[in-house]
C-alpha cells in the first residue's frame, strides 16, 4: 500500500514510510498549520514507532521549534496535551491496522486538523528544510494528566463494586485505563497483555476473540470488560457475558449521561437515536473530520461520535464528581467510564442499561486486502447502474438510497446495509442494521460473502 494521506493521517507499509518521507510530511505540517513554536510527538507500540518518531522530532527541531517527545501514550492524551498548551502535536500510529503499517495524525493547537488543513499540508509537501535551532524536550507525564482528567470527574465512587477486565493487549492505554478504572473504585482485572503488536479493530471484533471474552468475564466474573484499539482512540466495552456493546450504542450512553442536547455522528451510526429525545441530530461523512466540522456549526450541549465509539466532547459536561472540559477529538475513555457510571448509578448491569434504548440493532465488519480501486468501481457500479444495483441486493427490496459516504440502502422492511471502500487502507467496510440481533448478524454474513465473492 503506497502512503496516502487522507481522513486519519498518512498511512502506509512502513518499508515506505521512509525517514524523508516522514520529514517531508512534518515540515509540510509545520509549515501549513498553526504550531504555536511547539510540536508535541507521541506514538503506539509498534515496533517501528520509536524510530519514526525520532525522525519527526528531530524534523520539527531542524525547523526551528521545541520539538517535546511524549513517548508512548493514547492519542487523546496527547490532544489533551497540545490543546493545554497551544501548540501542534503529531501521533505516529497506525491505529487498528496490522503492524507492517504505521502512520501519523496531525494536531493543531485546537485539536484535530480539518479538512481544509489536510488540504494546506499536501500543498506544501517539498518544502525547505528548516534554519534549525529548535529544541529537543521530554514530558512524561501528559498519560497521567489525561487519566486525572476523569478521575476528577466521575470521583473515586463512581464504579465502586464493580469488577472491571482489562483486555492489555497492545493498547498504548494499557496501563492508564487500569489506573483510572481503580481510580474510580473497581477491582480491575488485567488480561492478556501482549509484548508484540496486535492490531485490534474495535468495529470487527471476530469470533474467536468474542468467544475468548465470554470465558474471560465468565471465569474472572466480571461485570463488564474494557479494553481499546492500539492507539487509544476507540473504545471496546463488553457486558458481563462478553458480549461487545457496538461503538454507537457507546456514544449514545455517553451522550445521554452528559447532558448532550445536539448530536453529530456519522451515517453509519445506529439510527436508534431518532428515538432518545436529543434535540437535534446531524449526520455527516464517515470520518472524525466530518463530524468536527459539523460540531462546529453547533452551539450549546453538543457531541460527536463514529460508530467505532471515538467519543468528541464539544461542551464543558458535568461529571458526577467534576467538570470534563471539551476535548474534540477522538476519546477512548470517557465512552468506557460513562456508561459503566450511568449503569452504575441506576442500580443496573451494563446489559440492563443497554437493553432499555429503543430496540435497533447494527453490526459491522470488513473484508482485508481489497484493492482500492476494486472497491472503488464496485461502489461507482452500485450509485451509477441502478439494475445492477437491485441486482446485487436481492431479494431485497431497495427503497432508498443514501450516497452521504459510499452507499447506504434501506430495504422494505426497515433494515440496511451500508458499503464503504476505505480511504486509506486495502479494506472493504460493511455495516447493517435490523430489527433484530439475529437479523442484524445474518444479514451481515450475508452480504460479506457476496462482497467476498465480487471482490475477491
Amino acid at each position: 500500500m503506497a502512503p496516502k494521506f487522507g481522513t486519519s493521517g498518512l498511512r502506509g507499509l512502513v518499508l515506505e514510510l521512509t525517514p524523508e518521507l516522514v520529514a517531508d510530511y512534518t515540515r509540510a505540517f509545520i509549515a501549513a498549520c498553526p504550531t504555536g513554536g511547539a510540536v508535541m510527538v507521541g506514538r503506539d507500540y509498534r515496533p517501528s514507532s520509536p524510530e519514526i518518531a525520532q525522525v519527526v522530532l528531530r524534523t520539527v527541531a531542524e525547523c526551528g521549534l521545541r520539538a517535546i517527545d511524549l513517548g508512548a501514550l493514547p492519542t487523546p492524551a496527547l490532544a489533551l496535551a497540545c490543546i493545554s498548551e497551544g501548540c501542534g502535536a503529531v501521533m505516529v500510529t497506525g491505529s487498528h491496522i496490522p503492524a507492517d503499517r504505521n502512520g501519523l495524525k496531525f494536531y493543531i493547537p485546537e485539536g484535530e486538523i480539518t479538512k481544509a488543513d489536510e488540504t494546506a499540508i499536501l500543498g506544501a509537501l517539498g518544502a525547505p528544510a528548516g534554519p534549525g535551532g529548535g529544541t529537543l524536550e521530554a514530558d512524561a507525564g501528559a498519560a497521567g494528566r489525561y487519566g486525572a482528567r476523569y478521575v476528577a470527574g466521575f470521583g473515586p465512587e463512581a464504579l465502586r463494586g464493580l469488577r472491571v477486565g482489562v483486555y492489555e493487549h497492545s493498547s498504548v492505554a494499557r496501563e492508564i485505563l487500569g489506573e483510572v478504572l481503580a481510580g474510580l473504585g473497581a477491582d480491575v482485572v488485567r488480561l492478556a497483555r501482549s509484548e508484540s503488536f496486535i492490531p485490534v479493530d474495535t468495529e470487527a471484533v471476530d469470533p474467536e476473540t468474542r468467544a475468548q471474552f465470554a470465558r474471560w468475564c465468565a471465569e474472572n466474573r466480571l461485570d463488564a470488560l474494557v479494553s481499546t484499539d492500539g492507539d487509544a482512540d476507540r473504545p471496546m466495552v463488553t457486558d458481563a457475558a462478553g458480549e461487545v456493546i457496538p461503538g454507537d450504542i457507546l456514544g449514545a450512553l455517553t451522550a445521554r449521561s452528559l447532558g448532550a442536547e445536539v448530536i453529530c455522528t456519522p451515517v453509519s451510526s445506529n439510527s436508534m437515536i431518532a428515538g432518545m429525545g436529543f434535540g437535534r441530530i446531524v449526520l455527516t461523512r464517515i470520518g472524525s473530520p466530518f463530524v468536527i466540522a459539523a460540531m462546529a456549526q453547533e452551539t450549546g450541549a453538543v457531541v460527536g461520535y463514529e460508530a467505532n465509539g471515538g467519543f468528541l466532547l464539544g461542551f464543558e459536561a458535568q461529571g458526577p464528581a467534576g467538570p470534563l472540559a471539551p476535548l474534540m477529538t477522538r476519546d477512548c475513555l470517557l465512552p468506557i467510564l460513562a456508561p459503566l457510571a450511568a449503569a452504575k448509578a441506576a442500580g443496573l448491569p451494563l446489559a440492563g442499561l443497554v437493553a432499555a434504548l429503543p430496540p435497533r440493532f447494527t453490526a459491522a465488519d470488513r473484508l482485508t486486502e481489497i484493492p482500492t480501486e476494486r472497491a472503488a468501481e464496485l461502489i461507482a457500479e452500485l450509485k451509477d447502474a441502478p439494475a445492477r444495483r437491485d441486482a446485487f441486493f436481492a431479494p431485497g427490496k431497495v427503497t432508498e438510497v443514501d450516497l452521504t459516504d459510499g452507499l447506504r440502502a434501506r430495504f422494505a422492511d426497515g433494515s440496511v446495509v451500508h458499503l464503504r471502500a476505505s480511504g486509506n487502507a486495502p479494506e472493504f467496510r460493511c455495516y447493517v442494521e435490523a430489527d433484530s440481533k439475529a437479523a442484524a448478524a445474518g444479514l451481515l454474513a450475508a452480504y460479506l460473502e457476496k462482497l467476498a465473492a465480487r471482490l475477491r
